[in-house]
Order: structure tokens, then C-alpha cells, then sequence
């Protein structure tokens, strides 16, 4: 597997998120309490980008429709709602991190 450097730990402080591209994908970085998680950025429901949602621990929650994700897994939690309707949501595609110093990298499959 090639890892891709990202960013460095100063641009993601702890409980933050950013959005990174790696091997031509969006990738939803996320720094969970000093342990960083990434994971696709696209909703699962309808695309929305996970990294303009909000982080609550490690779970995201997408803005358009409010599906939520484990960061830590890509586990789809909470399924979208539009009214009262729910859809169901599929999981995440999650990347490994690696991180060298203040170098964080993520692995492109």
C-alpha cells in the first residue's frame, strides 16, 4: 500500500476535520481526541460532503440529511431523514492513517 502525506498535525487540531484528496479521492480526515481516522468523504445517501457536517466525538454527521459515521470505522450509524422519512445509509469506505513525526498520511488502496 503507498501512503500519501496529507497534512501535518498543526492543520487539524484535536475534534477537527478536514477534507484532503488522496489518489483522486475526497477523503474526510478527522482528529478524534489526538488519534487521526479517515474515511470517504461523500455521503453514502446522496453525496453530501461529510467535511462541511459536524464532529461530535467520532461520529459525523452529514449536512444535508444527517446520516451519521463512526470516523474511527466508516460505520454507517444513524440512517438519513428527510421529514419523517429514514433512509437507510451504507457504510464508509475507511483508509488507514499513518502518522511520521507531524506528518500525517493516509494509504490510497
Amino acid at each position: 500500500m503507498e501512503y500519501i502525506r496529507v497534512a501535518d498535525k498543526a492543520e487539524l487540531p484535536a475534534n477537527k476535520m478536514i477534507l484532503v484528496v488522496v489518489a483522486g479521492k475526497e477523503v474526510l480526515l478527522a482528529n478524534v481526541d489526538g488519534s487521526y481516522h479517515a474515511i470517504a468523504n461523500k455521503c453514502t445517501h446522496l453525496g453530501g460532503s461529510l467535511s462541511k457536517g459536524s464532529l461530535e466525538g467520532s461520529i459525523v454527521t452529514c449536512p444535508r440529511h444527517g446520516a451519521r459515521f463512526d470516523v474511527k470505522t466508516g460505520q454507517a450509524i444513524g440512517n438519513a431523514r428527510i421529514g419523517f422519512i429514514k433512509m437507510s445509509v451504507k457504510d464508509e469506505v475507511s483508509y488507514t492513517v499513518k502518522v511520521e513525526g507531524t506528518d500525517i498520511f493516509v494509504g490510497s488502496a
